[in-house]
């Protein structure tokens, strides 16, 4: 007979008529198999809600799942709710702070990610990237482990001292090409259109000299006003600087911030004691950065290009 007669004539559930028959035919008995430990709290029909609403709003609380299934007629503590969730695959983690992106910043990242894709690893071997970024005084330091004993945690060895606002910073240009890194600049005071067009003046093409870029090269930097203005334009097209179409919101697709993050923890190892110090070392550590670093990172751009890709325009690891 079918479930649904047998059902019918013993007066139970389909669904316990089927659970009955597919114990019998894998292990030849009707009765409750012996288990270890206690049987869960939560139901699988409990577990599938709970993963329901956790895959639709990844934000969650314990607290708000508790509540959910207390409501549901289950009473469970959070401790439950995070072991089920970490048996499922599942762990909590901090999200991860990105640009934000709208729609028309999504477009453009595809579009130039699709553009871009199949060129040449020599095309971009003719980029010279740039960029601008904060180095403070007390960085990087916040988050060096030290090794302690139980109850030596205030002991002034195994301490960082801190100060507000991360102690001082200064604002760095840089730039950089698969041959190596360009000159590094200091900018003093705000930034506008004018410092930012004598910044290009005096180290954008010593940089494309002293890296041997020859002719045909291609200047990368983002779409920041100052960049975009009118007079940055006609300043770069009186030089004869080809300009690299870039998407806006796209640090993961500039291959210097990974310089900028390496410079971050050589300077943060030397621990320089005032901004003075700290460009001195920045300079230094930025021209001992290995071309091979610069060569690696441009010989895998692809990469960027393809997970921006998969990703459907949203920002990517980088």
């Amino acid at each position: 007979m079918g479930y649904k007669t047998i059902a019918k004539q013993l007066g139970e559930k389909v669904t316990t008529v089927g659970a009955i028959i597919r114990k019998w035919k894998k292990h030849k008995r009707t009765v409750n198999l012996p288990r270890p430990g206690a049987p869960c709290k939560i139901s699988p029909r409990g577990v599938a809600m709970i993963m329901r609403t956790v895959r639709n709003q990844p934000r969650t609380t314990r607290e708000d799942l508790v509540n959910d299934l207390k409501a549901a007629g289950t009473i469970v503590t959070k401790k439950t709710i995070g072991n089920t969730l970490r048996r499922e695959g599942l762990k909590s983690c901090s999200a991860r702070k990105v640009p934000l992106l709208k729609k028309a910043h999504i477009h453009a990242r595809l579009k130039f990610a699709n553009e871009h894709l199949n060129d040449s690893e020599d095309n971009w071997v003719k980029v010279l990237w740039s960029d601008e970024t904060k180095m403070e005084l007390f960085g990087i330091n916040s988050t060096r482990c030290v090794w302690r004993r139980r109850n030596a945690a205030y002991d002034p060895k195994n301490t960082i001292p801190t100060v507000k606002h991360g102690g001082g910073n200064i604002m760095l240009w840089g730039c950089f090409s698969a041959k190596g890194t360009g000159q590094l600049h200091r900018i003093k005071g705000t930034m506008d259109g004018a410092m930012y067009r004598q910044i290009l003046g005096e180290n954008l093409l010593p940089s494309a000299r002293a890296l041997k870029m020859g002719r045909g090269w291609v200047f990368q930097h983002d779409n920041d006003p100052k960049h975009t203005a009118k007079a940055t334009k006609e300043w770069l097209k009186k030089k004869h600087i080809k300009v690299l179409e870039w998407p806006s919101q796209s640090p993961d697709v500039n291959p210097i911030e990974n310089l900028w993050r390496e410079l971050k923890v050589r300077v943060a190892k030397r621990q320089p004691r005032n901004l003075n110090d700290l460009e001195k070392i920045c300079k230094e550590e930025w021209d001992k950065i290995p071309p091979e670093m610069c060569a690696n990172l441009v010989a895998n751009y692809k990469k960027r290009l393809t997970s921006v890709i998969a990703n459907k325009g949203f920002a990517t690891k980088y």
